[in-house]
């Protein structure tokens, strides 16, 4: 495959059966090939992009002392302001070239993952980022809960099997700023090639040349959405509870060609978790005499807290 398959959550929301099942169909011919898809009809409307883009960029043009009081230590960086090089891709020394801001999830009905996660971070200078920060985290969150509801019907389950397991999950909206270069980079690109830890990805911000996804030849793709999509792949989460069926695709974004090294890139992923005590042990389904399961046993919680000691966010 080299292009990314382009679906509509219309189809999965319209109450017509037949296109139901096409958008079931599609995502998951899509997921099992290349683990991306282009996705229009989602819930972001063109209103809320454009303040989140407005609020994000009037944050990291803070000066850097005033963004610097929002990094707060012994959180792994999961919530809050997030400096540059901190952050590098599994086995890569080299920090990525970026800075980002992590919202997390707002818990409204369950005292023990409100003592948990910690609280997210107000900037005091805009009054607006928080709030829109919020409205765009529900909007991604519930466009990820019927993205999954198909790959639910996909894999044979009941359609709301993920729905319990998302809901107070340990999901993360992340703004991301890539700045302008300055000069040659000794190694580091935009993002180093990596595979994404949760169940799935929404990504805004994807409409530049940047992202490149990996397919199964090797072969480095192009992933450019059109303005009114959203990029969804699969994370490392999913694929293990689906025993690779579902894939977790290679991706990285790319330094820009060198007249464009003076322009700033805005890219604002969402992490879609589950809760800590999801078990993402390999479906029974999803193993067979010809795919033996590959997997150990592993809860989300566990698995999470594996990936951020790679990736340097939290140490041992």
């Amino acid at each position: 495959m080299n292009s990314i398959p382009s679906v509509d959550l219309n189809d999965f929301i319209s109450g017509d059966s037949i296109k139901k099942q096409k958008f079931v169909d599609a995502i998951g011919k899509a997921y099992e090939e290349i683990g991306f898809v282009a996705l229009q009809g989602h819930f972001l409307d063109d209103t809320l992009v454009e303040n989140l883009y407005k609020e994000v960029k009037n944050f990291f043009s803070l000066p850097t002392e005033t963004k610097q009081k929002y990094e707060i230590p012994g959180i792994g960086g999961q919530r809050g302001y997030v400096s540059f090089g901190k952050e590098s891709a599994k086995g890569k020394k080299e920090g990525d070239l970026k800075e980002f801001w992590h919202f997390g999830q707002y818990v409204e009905d369950d005292e023990k993952y409100k003592s948990v996660y910690p609280n997210n971070v107000i900037v005091e200078e805009l009054p607006e980022f928080n709030k829109v920060g919020k409205q765009t985290y529900k909007m991604l969150e519930k466009t990820a809960k019927y993205v999954l509801r198909a790959l639910a019907l996909h894999l044979g389950l009941e359609e709301p099997y993920f729905d319990d397991y998302i809901h107070n999950g340990n999901s993360i909206l992340r703004p991301i700023h890539y700045p302008p270069i300055t000069e040659e980079p000794k190694e580091a690109v935009r993002a180093a090639a990596h595979g994404d830890i949760n169940l799935i990805t929404l990504l805004m911000g994807a409409q530049g040349r940047g992202l490149q996804v990996q397919n199964h030849k090797g072969e480095w793709i192009d992933a450019i959405a059109q303005p009114n999509e959203l990029m969804i792949n699969v994370g490392d989460m999913l694929s293990r509870h689906t025993n690779n069926k579902l894939k977790s695709t290679i991706h990285r974004v790319v330094n820009p060609p060198k007249k464009l090294w003076g322009t700033s890139r805005y890219s604002i992923p969402f992490f879609m978790h589950p809760i800590s005590d999801m078990k993402l042990d390999v479906l029974d389904g999803c193993i067979d005499e010809k795919n033996p399961k590959q997997f150990d046993d592993i809860t989300a919680g566990e698995f999470l807290n594996e990936r951020l000691i790679e990736l340097g966010l939290i140490k041992k």
